[in-house]
């Protein structure tokens, strides 16, 4: 769901719906423990040929101006409509449609150089001009215009180079320019952005073909993609397919040749048939953290001490060795351990079944019965999470129903205030920055109202915190900052966290090659995978063997 989020807003308000900046990086995907199949980088990339891609989900829309985003979203989506930044194997960003993105010396301002010679499908340059066109939509879009608040102005320097001007400093603005924000569309697109909903334009190495809801998409190869070479692959299909057993049944019987999962089975049994499949996980930050959301802003989880017992009363470790096979480690907040950004300041409530029992009683004795419904997809995998949250909860006293809700449908609820608790992943974005519209009270808007702050959680000190590292170009009190971040959000509880979850997988026949080779316009190498649970990454490097 997540960078469902950062994609909303640019996850796509994702959930939905998002790699450290130093010290333990987000490593290029590797294959899991298990050998898998020959390396592709032993052989040479084969031009030609289709692929058939199995997703969980189908989009919401395929306008990155007016629709949400989720990792299906981006996975359609980014073989035709390309962003203006990128992001390297060590999570920093980069240009992309842009030639280069230049700060002024105190960060209130960057200068966007585009890329010349660059041309979208409908055969329009792009320019300067429209990329300005772009960022005032995205700025004027209901969806998306709460993230761009601290933007001023949007102005033409030149034919070629688009200037931003901020309200205060935005030391890590590009960054999220490489997600729905600053994906870029053609002039037309903007003119009819129905159209653009189901008919996707772009600059990008694949061609809009077929889009059937709920069922295909199909883009062909664009010949005159301006990045030489590229794409090898003549078409590829999305097939949408929700239940991840008949995802994995469909992969084996040949019906598609790769798909995304985030089964910890699917992760072991395909990664032992080394010679049929490999298996490809993102790393590091690339991961996000699976948690239980809370609207902190209804009874009766307004009341930190029944977010406190939720979490006393969940067994992180039970959980994973019931649903993870083991293969994940337990979350505290939203960075791993392995980041430069985790900060084990203040205590996240460990399991303590007595702990959560009292406070329930507490409360209890103050308000009455505690209780509330959890909103899930109907997925059996993520169905037997829900359950055995519910399980637990029960044992200390709180009395959760649970409602089963189609993606788009729960996203909706978040955003409006709409539900009590949800399951939801998150926190995969390339800087702390990135989680600015989560969570802070600037973006904490009454239930009814869109927020994109879902939790709807005001903390001054949280929020105080998440305005120093926004602004301060120095690592050092950014750092502090973000350790200030985790420890309040390990005393107010807005989410239950519960682990890391590099579950994430994509896993492919052996004739599927290019997951991992992923190269930016200057030759660097690109993170291949992001995003959770299920990871997503681009087409234009994937190649397949000829039969």
């Amino acid at each position: 769901m997540e960078r469902c989020w950062k994609r909303v807003a640019a996850l796509s308000l994702a959930t939905v719906l998002l790699v450290a900046c130093s010290g333990q990086r987000p490593a290029a995907v590797q294959e899991s423990d298990a050998p898998a199949g020959p390396p592709s980088l032993a052989l040479s990339p084969t031009p030609g040929g289709r692929l058939v891609y199995g997703l969980s989900a189908d989009a919401n829309g395929l306008n990155p101006v007016t629709d949400q985003f989720a990792a299906q979203s981006y996975s359609m989506v980014g073989t035709i409509i390309e962003p203006l930044v990128s992001t390297d194997a060590d999570g920093d960003w980069k240009p992309y449609l842009a030639e280069s993105l230049t700060p002024s010396k105190t960060y209130d301002e960057w200068a966007i150089k585009i890329r010349e010679g660059i041309t979208f499908h409908d055969g329009i340059a792009l320019t300067g001009a429209v990329v300005k066109a772009n960022l005032e939509a995205q700025k004027a879009s209901p969806l998306n215009n709460a993230v761009l608040l601290p933007v001023e102005s949007i102005e033409l320097t030149d034919p070629m180079t688009v200037t931003v001007k901020l309200k205060q400093p935005w030391v890590a603005f590009p960054s999220y320019l490489d997600a729905q924000i600053g994906m870029i569309v053609p002039p037309s697109s903007l003119r009819d952005p129905k159209t653009a909903s189901l008919k996707p334009v772009g600059t990008g190495p694949f061609i809009f073909k077929e889009y059937v809801p709920d069922s295909r998409m199909v883009v062909t190869k664009n010949p005159g993609y301006w990045r030489k070479g590229l794409p090898y692959l003549d078409e590829v299909e999305f097939r949408i397919l929700p239940d991840s057993q008949t995802r994995a049944q469909t992969l084996e019987a040949g019906g598609i040749d790769a798909m995304g999962t985030s089964r910890d089975e699917d992760i072991t049994k395909y990664g032992a048939l080394k010679d049929a499949y490999s298996v490809h996980r993102a790393q590091g930050m690339a991961i996000a953290e699976y948690a239980f959301m809370l609207n902190t802003a209804t009874a009766p989880l307004d009341d930190v001490r029944v977010r406190r017992a939720l979490a006393h009363a969940t067994d992180r470790k039970a959980v994973i060795s019931t649903l993870r096979g083991g293969l994940t480690e337990e979350a505290d907040g939203p960075w791993s351990k392995d980041s430069a950004w985790y900060s084990d300041a203040g205590d996240y409530p460990a399991y303590d079944l007595a702990k959560a029992t009292a406070l329930v009683k507490e409360v209890e004795a103050e308000k009455g019965p505690v209780r509330f419904e959890v909103i899930s997809t109907p997925d059996p995998n993520t169905m037997q999470g829900v359950e055995l949250a519910q399980d637990m909860w029960r044992k200390a006293g709180i009395e959760v129903s649970i409602k089963q809700a189609d993606q788009a449908d729960l996203i909706n609820r978040a955003v409006t205030g709409n539900y009590g608790a949800t399951v939801w992943t998150a926190f995969s974005s390339s800087d702390p920055d990135e989680e600015y519209i989560w969570m802070h009270q600037a973006y904490a808007k009454p239930v009814g109202e869109i927020s994109l702050n879902f939790t709807r959680l005001k903390d001054e000190r949280l929020s105080k915190a998440f305005d120093i590292g926004r602004t301060n170009p120095d690592e050092g009190a950014r750092k502090q900052a973000y350790a200030t971040v985790q420890e309040r959000l390990r005393e107010q509880v807005p989410y239950v966290f519960i682990d890391h979850l590099n579950t994430g997988a994509v896993i492919a026949r052996a004739k599927v090659h290019g997951i991992e080779e992923r190269t930016l316009p200057d030759g660097e190498k690109g993170l291949p995978l992001t995003g959770s649970p299920i990871p997503y990454h681009p087409f234009s490097h994937l190649w397949v063997s000829p039969r």
